[in-house]
């Protein structure tokens, strides 16, 4: 790093002693130690992010400020490669920021991150709106000499150049104020929203008090309980958290159908309990300004702003495709419904089968349909074999090998780290940190993480990658059971990951998962249709007491009922994306209440499921602009994967050699070197068909 004597630091003058402090500030520092450095996660306090980022914005800003007013003519290599050369220290501090914000969430981070969101806010927007450096990034743009630069160079500028103007490049000054003002509002309602999230889920649970509490419960499900309950030093037997992971089994298994009502309800309204962590007023804020912020830009709605850097381009082409969707959806709702009623009604219950109901039933109706009983299906599918199985299946597909080290920190003792290499040459490729349980200050859900873009500007660049999730711990030393669906989402976030650990390109920018949002769900969802291959049940669906393999007529009725419940899962998603694409389609103010049901009224949703996301607790889309008029890339991409995947099919299967390179080549080390389109037609020869989606859950293929 740099060494100033003098540094202007947030409009102060920073002399040579307290440049020697902000020096020593670990944040600051760069990576150190082996695969070309990993973060110092054992040397990090919460009370240094503040300096650190102050820093590294003014570093930043001095270092583009430098590139902007270069007296010499712009080149690539001046001015486009110098920005991706720049904010090192910032790309660091931010990237353990956002592990923080994420995973190590306390009262004392939160406090910094509800100061600190504006102010990264205010620094994009210096970047986005500098008139000197923009003038630079279009006449690259429309100079016929760049048409001689590699492929990769070419597209390099124009995401530049695209980026730029999505944020208001070119508006007049008065706008361009205009726009900053709506950015550092909506980081502010951005943070508050996910904290209040975060809250209601910390803060709620269901006490389970006596034995008949647990009646139904499997027994890896009632020490969960039972733990969670100790850990939150509460005296009675056990509890249920308010997150999905403890949520969904209690209402698939427990047979007390008064409190399934209440873990139901606690679940549902998240964000919208009228108190202080009440999200619904946060929305409508973040609803308005999105629109302000579109109109100052040009677009007619905020949907379209979203759009125009995305594959669908067209808000109608999303609503047309979830359409398409929707009504074989809910016509296989009704079904499944009609079933579960029967059942009900056999048991003797005088009640209509009710949102809190339904999975309870379902499960019910696939084991008299199916004779498949997840509870029979569980004790074969451990945490820890089937993350051997996902590394194996990457050493089939991609030749990389896994083997985990102790040599590198971890920010919390559940983090474990593997050295990725490659299997043909011994070759390093990165490193995949895995963060599998659920804990206190740790959001909901699962997802990938990418601390370091793989790169070869000056050398090559290790990725480093991470997963995250929810898992509930259990009893010590007992292995951890999970369910088929949240085996099948940790196949899934392994894809986003591997899209991370293949990418092979020269500029950061371009890397691993930077590519349209409405095609970055398709390589994590491809890799799900793995987790059911024959090669992986018998080597890594091993029962957690026997060792032994899933019985084969066991995988048969799996097979056999492997689009059970896809009626189930399109409606609670497909719900939940309309309703994103209508808030952001909408230019008046809403009542989210009223807009919720008045919207899914009309789309006739059953009153038996709810969205998966309600509009209150919707992280996707209100806790930053990533989803936001996008949640309809999920069916986007799953279009893709479902064409994608019957390329194998089509082949010699599964593990098709031929297949499985073209789908390296094209896809997963490509980044966003080139158009998906073309990318996709590269790898398939041509465009996807959306009948391949159909058949895959089906669905009735319209003629």
């Amino acid at each position: 790093m740099k060494k100033l004597m003098t540094i202007f630091l947030m409009g102060t003058t920073l002399f040579a002693a307290d440049a020697q402090t902000i020096q020593d500030n670990p944040l600051v520092q760069k990576w150190k130690g082996p695969y070309g450095g990993v973060p110092a996660f054992n040397e990090y306090q919460v009370s240094q992010f503040k300096p650190a980022i102050e820093f590294a914005i003014q570093e930043k800003l001095s270092e583009i400020d430098a590139i902007a007013n270069n007296p010499k003519a712009p080149t690539f290599e001046n001015t486009i490669a110098a920005m991706e050369r720049s904010g090192a220290t910032m790309d660091r501090i931010s990237t353990v920021y956002g592990i923080y914000r994420s995973n190590l969430s306390s009262p004392e981070f939160s406090a910094i991150d509800r100061e600190m969101s504006p102010k990264f806010s205010e620094f994009s927007d210096k970047i986005n709106q500098n008139k000197k450096l923009f003038a630079r990034i279009e006449t690259l743009y429309n100079a016929k000499e760049s048409k001689k630069l590699t492929s990769e160079q070419q597209r390099l500028i124009w995401l530049y150049y695209t980026n730029f103007v999505r944020q208001g490049a070119k508006l007049n000054e008065t706008d361009k104020t205009k726009v900053a003002a709506i950015n550092k509002e909506l980081a502010s309602l951005f943070t508050r929203f996910s904290q209040n999230l975060l809250a209601e889920e910390q803060n709620q649970y269901v006490e389970l008090k006596t034995e008949s509490d647990f009646d139904g419960l499997p027994e890896e499900v009632k020490k969960a309980a039972i733990a969670e309950a100790k850990d939150r030093k509460l005296n009675v037997m056990g509890c249920i958290a308010n997150t999905r992971s403890s949520i969904e089994p209690f209402l698939t298994f427990s047979t007390r159908r008064d409190l399934r009502e209440k873990a139901f309800e606690i679940f549902v309204k998240r964000g919208d309990n009228g108190n202080a962590n009440d999200n619904n007023s946060t929305a409508v804020s973040i609803l308005e300004l999105r629109t302000q912020k579109a109109k100052l830009l040009g677009f007619p709605t905020f949907a379209h702003w979203s759009l125009s850097n995305k594959m669908a381009k067209d808000p109608q082409k999303t609503l047309d495709l979830m359409l398409s969707v929707w009504e074989p959806a809910v016509a296989k709702v009704r079904e499944d419904v009609a079933e579960m009623q029967k059942i009900a009604d056999a048991e003797g219950g005088k009640f209509k089968i009710q949102p809190w109901d339904y999975r309870y039933y379902a499960e019910k109706v696939r084991k008299a349909k199916y004779d498949l009983d997840q509870n029979e299906v569980k004790p074969y599918l451990q945490l820890e074999k089937l993350r051997e199985g996902m590394f194996w299946v990457a050493g089939e597909l991609f030749n990389l090998n896994f083997k985990q080290i102790t040599n590198v920190p971890v920010y919390h003792p559940d983090v474990r780290v593997w050295e990725v290499t490659n299997k043909l040459t011994g070759k390093a490729v990165g490193l995949w940190y895995f963060d599998p349980y659920a804990r206190a200050g740790k959001r909901s859900g699962a997802w990938m993480n990418a601390y370091r873009n793989q790169e070869r500007m000056d050398g090559d660049v290790l990725t480093i990658v991470s997963n995250n999730c929810n898992f509930v711990k259990g009893a010590p030393n007992e292995p951890i059971l999970i369910s088929w669906e949240d085996a099948s989402t940790l196949f899934h976030e392994f894809g986003h990951a591997l899209h991370g650990l293949c990418s092979n390109v020269t500029y950061p920018s371009l890397a691993g998962t930077s590519v349209a949002r409405d095609y970055v769900e398709f390589p994590s969802q491809l890799l799900e249709h793995w987790l059911a291959t024959p090669e992986v049940l018998n080597k890594f669906a091993l029962h957690y007491k026997t060792g032994e393999p899933l019985p084969k007529a066991l995988v048969e009725r799996i097979e056999r009922a492997g689009t059970f419940g896809e009626g189930f899962s399109t409606v609670e998603t497909i719900s939940s994306s309309l309703i994103d694409m209508k808030l952001h389609l909408a230019t008046e103010k809403i009542d989210p209440k009223k807009f919720e049901k008045e919207t899914l009224d009309a789309l006739h949703m059953p009153s038996e499921i709810v969205m998966r996301h309600r509009i209150p607790q919707f992280g996707h889309i209100f806790s930053g602009d990533g989803y936001s008029a996008g949640y309809y890339g999920y069916l986007w991409a799953d279009v893709i994967n479902a064409d994608a995947w019957e390329a194998f099919t089509e082949g010699k299967g599964a593990y098709d050699k031929a297949v499985g390179k073209r789908l390296l080549d094209n896809i997963f080390s490509v980044g966003n070197t080139i158009d998906q389109e073309k990318a996709y037609e590269n790898f398939r020869g041509r465009a996807p068909k959306s009948d391949a989606l159909m058949r895959a859950r089906n669905f009735p293929i319209k003629k």
